[in-house]
This record gives structure tokens, C-alpha cells and sequence, in this order.
């Protein structure tokens, strides 16, 4: 199946979540914190200013991110968790 976001909206794949401390202890699930990193799959056209004009987004699909802690919405696709998010929720590309 494949996603168009609308809008100023960004399906991003989240980093998997840390399983082990670096002195190589497992984190149980409910105490691993959620990623804040990860990889934009599919971007929207743009939300439309005042003119009816788009405004183009920051990022494209398959620059790595960073984005707000509890940011976006939750969706899942074809079995794997995505996030759905607003390009206002991101903070930064990693270069």
C-alpha cells in the first residue's frame, strides 16, 4: 500500500527504540523511551498561504530527522508503525 500525506503533513519510519544501556543491560519495554529520530517516507504538497499559492516543505523523502518527543499521530501500515506529523513538528535534518 502506498501513503500521499496532504497537505503540510510527513509520514515518517521512527528509529527503533534503544533495547540495551551502554554498559549492555536490556531496558524492559515500558521503561524504553521513545524515539525522537528517524527517516521521512512520504511528504505532502505543501499547505496553501494566503494566496492559494503552496508553500513548498523543508524536507524530502529520506532525510533523517528529528521531531518532538510525542509529536504526530501513530498510524500502522502494512503491519509497521509510521508517524504521521505536521513539518512544524520537526525540528531538524540530520546532515
Amino acid at each position: 500500500m502506498s501513503l500521499k500525506p496532504l497537505g503540510d503533513r510527513v509520514l515518517i519510519k521512527p528509529e527503533p527504540a534503544e533495547q540495551k544501556t551502554a554498559t549492555g543491560l536490556y531496558i524492559a519495554s515500558n521503561a524504553q523511551e521513545k524515539p525522537q529520530r528517524g527517516e521521512v517516507v512520504a511528504v505532502g504538497a505543501g499547505k496553501l498561504n494566503d494566496k492559494g499559492e503552496r508553500m513548498p516543505i523543508d524536507v524530502k523523502p529520506g532525510d533523517t530527522v528529528i521531531y518532538g518527543k510525542f509529536g504526530g499521530n501513530e498510524v500502522k501500515i502494512d503491519g509497521e508503525g509510521y508517524l504521521l506529523m505536521r513539518a512544524d513538528d520537526i525540528y531538524a535534518v540530520v546532515e
